[in-house]
């Protein structure tokens, strides 16, 4: 089964040479509809900055400053505004073939991360093909004898998963971090603590990611 979903997505995403799956070439490729602050002469400026040694600063849509901070051969970091940053990494699902994964994070009161899969021709692709995507019990552990009649009440109060999420520039690892909590007030926060697992950690793998144990 395993075998003939990879094959699926091959047929998807045709198997195009390693040439041109660069982080750079997908970045400059990518259709404006899917970021639409900036245009594509910001995009190439971006890059040509960074080529040059220079501050990679341009001047977005709304008038506003955008600064790429991190290029590598298949990631790319953006901070898009004051409040909001951009990542994508170029992943691989065969020798082939890759996949570009983004992560568009907003910070409102507490970051909150949208992760979507792509392939090299920017036609999306199911995230669930690529991520289980966690939700808020799998940040809490809380044994079934726990006697403190306040802590479920606490827990309670959890009642949306705020998820930030991290792409390394160095690794094929994705780090997620549960936000939620910081939305409550110090007194229960503090007693949910003892039972937040607050991050959990993902290795690309097999062309999906994959669960990391233990941290």
């Amino acid at each position: 089964m395993k075998k003939l979903i990879i094959g699926m997505y091959m047929a998807l995403m045709g198997a195009a040479p390693i040439m041109g799956q660069t982080a750079k070439d997908c970045f400059k490729s990518m259709p404006d509809s899917l970021m639409p602050l900036l245009t594509q002469v910001n995009r190439a400026d971006f890059i040509d900055f960074l080529e040059s040694e220079m501050r990679a600063e341009v001047t977005n849509r709304f008038n506003r400053k955008s600064e790429m901070t991190r290029l590598t051969n298949d990631y790319i970091r953006i901070q898009m505004t004051e409040r909001s940053s951009w990542q994508m990494k170029v992943l691989p699902l065969n020798d082939s073939v890759r996949v570009v994964c983004t992560v568009a994070t907003v910070q409102g009161p507490v970051a909150d991360s949208d992760v979507q899969f792509y392939n090299t021709d920017w036609k999306t692709l199911s995230n669930d093909a690529f991520l289980h995507k966690p939700c808020t019990k799998d940040f809490v552990t809380m044994p079934d004898s726990l006697q403190d009649n306040r802590v479920r009440p606490a827990l309670a109060k959890l009642d949306m998963c705020l998820v930030s999420a991290e792409l390394s520039d160095t690794s094929d690892t994705l780090t997620l971090t549960f936000t939620t909590p910081r939305y409550l007030d110090a007194e229960t926060a503090e007693i949910v603590k003892p039972y937040i697992r607050p991050i959990r950690k993902y290795v690309w793998r097999d062309g999906r990611y994959q669960p990391v144990t233990s941290l």
